[in-house]
């Protein structure tokens, strides 16, 4: 499976905590199946889903299972470590709609307007711009997509805050585990003479 990389590093954690997060989650899913967790955000057939900050790729299967044949799931995180768990998972259970793609926490080698929906389960507490993350996202999301946060270790009104503020999305529904949020698409349109003068 070809990972695409982008080389800036920032917002990871060391590789020793992610080690220690991935094995509490082991833990924790003998006790409840974090796969049911993606159930309810909307996923469907044919869509293209991106898992933003899919850690050790606890949802990977099942949204690859969601999105069936037709659909794809991007796995992006910012750690290696993510993305060598999702590559296991991927030869194990034969996904072959999952790309891993390592992120720069800036921008990801995925294009425009892709996205039917992006979810974005407990990191957004980590993540040190929450501005230009959630341009990324707008970018990487098609008009009527749909972006999927939790609130990580953060207030819900901390989260609600940072969304806002950014200018790059409207809360659609709020949950008690997550809020559900539109993008905010601003055409630009260039007039090519207004672009030579």
């Amino acid at each position: 499976m070809n990972t695409n990389s982008i080389s800036r590093k920032t917002d990871r954690m060391p590789d020793a905590f992610f080690k220690i997060m991935a094995w509490i989650f082991k833990v924790f899913d003998l006790f409840r199946n974090a796969e049911n967790k993606i159930d309810t955000i909307g996923i469907k057939p044919g869509f293209i889903v991106v898992d933003w900050g899919c850690g050790p790729g606890r949802h990977i299967r099942k949204a690859s299972e969601l999105v069936g044949a037709e659909g794809l799931v991007y796995a992006v995180d910012i750690h290696e470590l993510a993305i060598s768990a999702v590559n296991k998972i991927i030869d194990k259970y034969g996904l072959q709609n999952v790309i891993p793609v390592v992120t720069d926490g800036r921008s990801a080698d995925i294009n425009d307007d892709t996205a039917d929906l992006i979810y974005a389960l407990d990191m957004f507490h980590m993540v040190n711009d929450p501005n230009e993350f959630l341009r990324e996202l707008n970018r990487i999301t098609k008009k009527n997509g749909v972006l999927i946060i939790e609130d990580g270790h953060q207030s819900r009104a901390k989260s609600k805050q940072k969304i806002l503020l950014s200018g790059d999305w409207t809360i659609i529904e709020e949950k008690k585990q997550y809020l559900k949020c539109r993008p905010i698409k601003v055409a630009l349109k260039y007039d090519s003479i207004n672009l030579l003068s």
